[in-house]
């Protein structure tokens, strides 16, 4: 039986309009562009603003140049010779020896150049030099398909086996994978196809203590060689977790000194022999490009800041979509099905198009906002940098200058850098706990964070500093913090235990 009943319910949506504020608060400007031009794609009514006045470094509108003089349509139409766009050797003017004519937002272009061979083309390079037979290579190609950036074989041998015998419809055994394996594991760089890190660094104590008179390891003339072996071979657990002790128990060992040369001769292996690998490329790859959110200047006792507007192009309404849905607007009684639904979308992609930039303003509108209350709380250390001037600083404490919630404060503050003239920072940088003294004052934890480093830099190796250790140095020094804190704190410093910092 149905029954009808009136319910009264207080429920909280988000309209498109916040949902799309909330993505691109959490969008650094290095990914700013890019979703823009995602947008631009998929909104045929959306598109960047050409027609915005030229802006300065400083933000104002630049006013184009003139001399003052009057150029005729003859001299307008005439072509300038190469000798007066060069002008003589005698009286060339130092401004067109240089060129400064680069704003600080704008988008510089990287000059291509051409890339070396990949990690991937240097191994088949090699492959290609065995003589080995078709079927060997074929399968060695694949073990070399297989091979990750690190450059280990993560799949099992069999497989790889089994993969190649559906593949090619043919019967390959494990031992032919295994033999393939063992050719391309002596390949460059040494370690290259081991199956994990137990493997690669003894693939590398081979091929390197290797010889025309040496070939196994138990005939090397370097006994720190053929121990560091032993140690991998037979210890390895307890040396991952430097239980130096038990090696020297398990192995009989009674040089100290040729331990300590042992375990120097593993610490000098690649434990990533792919990634070690120095092709162009890699190098390229290797290194990150950060590019600020922020740009903070300190001029005349002054500080102030600027958003880097580099990849934040203004963005308008097409002009050309708003004059056809104007014009079948006005003929309403004449339009075909295919028109009203025409109609429908226009006025679908144009409000979508409408959010879109009011969310890129109240982007620009929320980070200032954040910046500015930033600033005006760490006021004291973006003068100079000095850390100890450095705040303690939480969410709340923006979230109350700006009025904004502390989640909003977290979207803006998440993968955003700042330009400062001492360096550039993450904006999370600037944010850290309060830590209260024995005396009463409220400092920020990364002084004590600086203080454990100093400690743990400074400790015996032979002999680390374990947490309440580090814990009573801290009481000597006025701060009366827990063991548990000091932990958190290491690991937020990514600093390992006093076990894994003991060294012989």
């Amino acid at each position: 039986m149905l029954n009808q009943s009136l319910q009264q319910k207080l429920q909280q949506k988000l309209s498109p309009l916040q949902i799309q504020i909330m993505k691109l608060l959490e969008v650094p400007t290095m990914q700013l562009e890019q979703r823009i031009k995602e947008e631009i794609e998929e909104n045929p009514l959306l598109d960047i603003d050409t027609d915005e006045p030229l802006r300065g470094e400083d933000g104002e509108i630049a006013e184009p140049t003139d001399n003052g003089e009057e150029l005729t349509e003859a001299e307008r139409e005439r072509d300038a010779t190469i000798e007066e766009y060069l002008g003589s050797d005698d009286d060339m003017p130092s401004y067109k020896l240089q060129t400064n004519n680069y704003s600080a937002d704008d988008e510089r272009e990287d000059i291509p150049f051409s890339d070396g061979i990949s990690f991937y083309e240097h191994l088949e390079e090699q492959l290609g030099l065995q003589n080995i037979t078709d079927e060997q290579r074929d399968i060695a190609k694949y073990i070399i398909g297989n091979i990750d950036e690190d450059g280990y074989l993560r799949r099992k041998v069999d497989e790889i086996a089994d993969d190649i015998s559906f593949a090619t419809n043919t019967d390959v055994a494990v031992e032919q994978v295994e033999d393939a394996l063992k050719i391309v594991q002596t390949f460059d760089p040494p370690g290259v196809g081991a199956t994990d890190l137990r493997n690669c660094l003894m693939l590398q104590l081979l091929i390197n203590g290797a010889s025309d008179e040496v070939t196994e390891i138990e005939d090397s003339p370097d006994p720190a060689v053929q121990l560091a072996y032993n140690i991998l071979d037979v210890c390895f657990e307890e040396f991952t977790k430097k239980h130096y002790d038990k090696i020297i128990r398990k192995l009989h060992i009674d040089d100290e000194d040729l331990i300590k040369e042992a375990v120097d001769v593993i610490l000098h292996l690649n434990p990533k022999p792919g990634s070690g690998y120095s092709g162009a490329g890699a190098a390229v790859r290797a290194a990150q490009h950060i590019v600020p959110d922020f740009i903070i200047d300190y001029e005349d006792n002054q500080l102030s800041f600027h958003l880097n507007s580099r990849n934040d192009p203004q963005l308008k309404i097409s002009s050309t979509y708003t004059d056809m849905l104007e014009e079948y607007s006005r003929n309403k009684a004449n339009q075909s099905e295919q028109q009203k639904d025409f109609v429908a979308y226009v006025k679908q992609k144009l409000d979508s198009a409408k959010w879109f930039i009011d969310a890129i303003k109240q982007r620009r509108n929320t980070l200032s906002l954040v910046m500015s209350a930033i600033l005006q709380y760490q006021g004291d250390y973006f003068i100079d940098g000095d850390e100890s001037k450095l705040r303690p600083m939480i969410l709340k404490d923006i979230a109350e200058i700006t009025g904004l919630d502390a989640s909003t404060i977290s979207r803006v503050s998440n993968s955003k850098y700042v330009q400062t003239p001492f360096g550039i920072y993450p904006l999370k940088y600037f944010f850290s706990e309060k830590v209260q003294s024995s005396d009463g004052d409220e400092v920020s934890s990364r002084e004590v964070k600086k203080i454990l480093e100093e400690s743990i830099a400074a400790e015996d190796k032979k002999s680390p500093l374990t947490d309440d250790k580090l814990a009573e140095i801290l009481a000597q020094k006025s701060f009366n913090i827990a063991r548990r804190t000091v932990a958190k704190y290491r690991e937020q410093l990514g600093i390992p235990v006093a076990r894994l910092r003991k060294e012989l």
